[in-house]
């Protein structure tokens, strides 16, 4: 019947363009395409897409187009739009010039150079306010148990930022004030901090038998401290990079609100390795007659960041060394900076295994495996205190170690080193005047 052939003529029609577009879909182009960033970052001189490779055949049908219309038509393939100067560019790759498939904002800065740190630095935290990091029952007579705060809905995680209109810095402030206004039969108006936003609690504090005086029933921190190891340090503006992660409290895993902190350059004294299923740890103190020391002036997803007193001294890397941006890393070799004994900065390889610009919102950007056999012998591989050791790869600084995988000790992620920089606002374009040129 001719109906019937008919329809089973669309039939395989349909089914054979569905198969073209799924293998068209797993090519390299077509990997390319929909891998495009909608944001990126490149290097004045570089071309606008550097990640992105179009066939020989298909420069003529996708072309781009930049900014306004005096930019439009710019060829990918042999003529290619570079950058020339620093500034923000709104990118459109159009078939035939004309129906927009992809959109890119594309940030051109100068080059950044760089020291690479390495060195093991004691980390002191101060928050602003006072964390709660847990509850402490006050036993009432009649054998009755309970926290006056947590029923008045205090959280662990919150900051107390001030009580009665008076700040508190540390848990002596809170005990003293508290047990002032409980003798004096008030009740407590309590400034709480809970994610970004600030409101009041009204809370009666208990007379606690146990201890002679009045009580909520918190648990409290004002301050934290640690060994992590410095990143990066840029000369002209003495700021300095470290971590590569949040600094957040141990029990509610919440992140440090900072009022102020300091790092001070530490000495390794022993290592404590890692096995699958418990992180190993690097044992260190803060030097006597430390080298190296600075303010803690931001507490981020990508590390802390502030300015350094005096310049820190890297005798691997005595010169500043060009950053890598996100698309410079490739899967491959590279190497990491730490110290395993004493204030001696080493060389260790690891591999890039993968890089996952998707991961921006964690700071979880790259994953990597150590592949030297005196860390996989000696401390395992990866361990606490390697947070913010710097990655190089291709005589560029690419990003720091931030965790390590519990079940795999010689494996973790990493943080590229430009989200650090776009955080602290190194990473940014000098002026706003962009300038195209065409390169064969």
């Amino acid at each position: 019947m001719p109906g019937s052939g008919r329809k089973r003529m669309h039939q395989f029609l349909f089914v054979f363009f569905a198969i073209v577009l799924l293998i068209g879909c797993f090519t390299p182009f077509s990997r390319n395409f929909f891998g495009l960033p909608a944001y990126q970052h490149v290097l004045v001189g570089e071309p606008l897409a550097p990640s992105f490779n179009l066939p020989t055949r298909l420069d003529r049908v996708l072309q781009w187009q930049v900014g306004r219309p005096a930019y439009t038509g710019v060829l990918l393939s042999d003529r290619v739009p570079v950058v020339q100067r620093a500034g923000e560019y709104f990118v459109s790759l159009k078939l035939f010039g004309l129906i927009p498939l992809r959109h890119m904002m594309v940030v051109a800065v100068p080059e950044v150079k760089v020291v690479p740190g390495g060195q093991s630095i004691g980390v002191l935290l101060h928050s602003e306010g006072v964390m709660v990091v847990g509850e402490a029952p006050i036993q009432f007579p009649g054998g009755q148990a309970y926290s006056p705060a947590q029923r008045a809905g205090i959280q662990e995680g919150d900051i107390i930022l001030a009580i009665n209109g008076q700040q508190v810095y540390n848990e002596a402030d809170i005990r003293e004030i508290i047990n002032e206004v409980g003798g004096a039969g008030e009740k407590l108006d309590v400034r709480v901090k809970r994610n970004g936003c600030e409101f009041h609690v009204y809370i009666n504090p208990g007379y606690c038998q146990k201890t002679g005086r009045y009580r909520v029933g918190l648990l409290v921190r004002d301050s934290t401290a640690g060994v992590g190891t410095l990143t990066f340090y840029e000369p002209e503006s003495r700021f300095y990079g470290a971590l590569g992660h949040l600094i957040t409290d141990m029990r509610t895993s919440k992140g440090m609100e900072l009022r102020d902190g300091s790092i001070i350059e530490a000495e390794i004294r022993g290592i404590r390795p890692g096995t699958r299923g418990r992180p190993g740890e690097k044992l260190g103190v803060f030097s006597d007659r430390p080298l190296l020391s600075g303010s803690i002036e931001q507490n981020t997803v990508y590390g802390i960041f502030g300015t350094m007193d005096g310049e820190p001294n890297n005798p691997l890397y005595q010169t500043p060394v060009p950053v890598g941006l996100l698309h410079h890393i490739r899967p491959g070799p590279a190497e990491m900076l730490t110290v395993l004994r004493g204030c001696e900065i080493e060389r260790f390889a690891l591999v890039i295994e993968e890089v996952r610009p998707e991961a921006v919102a964690d700071g979880k950007g790259l994953v990597i495996r150590v592949t030297d056999e005196r860390l996989l012998r000696g401390p395992g591989g990866i361990i606490q205190g390697m947070s913010g050791s710097p990655i190089l790869q291709n005589g560029r600084v690419v990003g720091a170690v931030t965790h390590v995988f519990i079940n795999n000790p010689a494996r973790g992620y990493g943080v590229p080193l430009e989200w650090m920089l776009r955080e602290c606002g190194l990473l940014r374009p000098t002026n706003n005047l962009p300038e195209l040129r065409q390169a064969s």
